[in-house]
């Protein structure tokens, strides 16, 4: 799936999501542009985990002044899954 950012530096969010046990799970996370160390990061330990956890831990963190951040906006794009 893609999923078109806005308010951060990263352009969008490719991802892809399996369904386990009944389960939705991250199977992978791509940032395309922002602060690749960070996004690389966000991207590998998101990997594996069910879409409402990473929704839970990751909606609402900002990145500085702004309102929303690109771990925010992984929540949003997952949001619509649940």
């Amino acid at each position: 799936m893609n999923y078109k950012t806005t308010g951060v530096c990263a352009r969008e969010i490719n991802f892809e999501v399996e369904e386990k046990g009944g389960k939705k799970i991250i199977k992978s996370v791509q940032f395309v542009g922002g602060c690749n160390g960070n996004t690389s990061g966000i991207s590998k330990l998101v990997q594996g985990m069910e879409v409402e956890e990473v929704i839970k831990r990751l909606e609402g963190v900002t990145c500085g002044p702004k309102k929303t951040s690109c771990p925010d906006q992984l929540a949003h794009a997952l949001r619509g899954l649940v």
